[in-house]
Formats: C-alpha cells, structure tokens, sequence
C-alpha cells in the first residue's frame, strides 16, 4: 500500500458519521498531505498548486501564503482583486 494510499484511508476513517466528504475533497487532502512532505521544494515546484477557485493554501508548508503567493507573482501569475489567482488566466 502506498502512503498517498494509507492517507486517503486516514481522511475517509476521519469522517463523522451522519456527515459526508466529496472525491476531490478527499483527494484533495492526500495531495495536500504529499505536498507538505516535498522532499525537494524548490525543485518540485508545489507553490504552484491551489485551490479549484484560485484560493492560495493558508498553510502553505514553505514559508505560509505569502511566500507562495510572492513565488507565484514572480512568475507572472496574476491574482483578482479578493486575491485569489486568477483562474482563468493562469489555471491549465
């Protein structure tokens, strides 16, 4: 069994009864668990990944938002005025 695997188990075990969770929320949590572990930040460029609105990740493992957002403008990316990444331009 692979980690990302045993996390996905770890986030559906960790649902209360009565209450539900979607896929992509669930996977969504693996992902973000993989990428808080990046065993080579810099290199794997995980700065670039958030959130399906555009919302920059508040516990961004390298540095918190700011720095991430600070990463991102540096490549161009360019942000709405509520600040999340504008989406539309910038998203693949």
């Amino acid at each position: 069994m692979t980690d990302f695997t045993r996390r996905i188990y770890e986030v559906v075990r960790a649902i209360p009864a009565g209450r539900v969770m979607s896929y992509g929320h669930v996977a969504a949590r693996g992902v973000g668990f993989a990428l808080h572990r990046n065993p080579e930040p810099g290199v794997i460029p995980c700065h670039r990944v958030v959130f399906r609105d555009g919302s920059i990740c508040s516990g961004y493992a390298f540095g918190g938002p700011e720095v991430q957002r600070r990463l991102l403008e540096a490549e161009g990316v360019s942000f709405l005025a509520d600040g999340r990444v504008d989406m539309e331009m910038c998203g693949i």
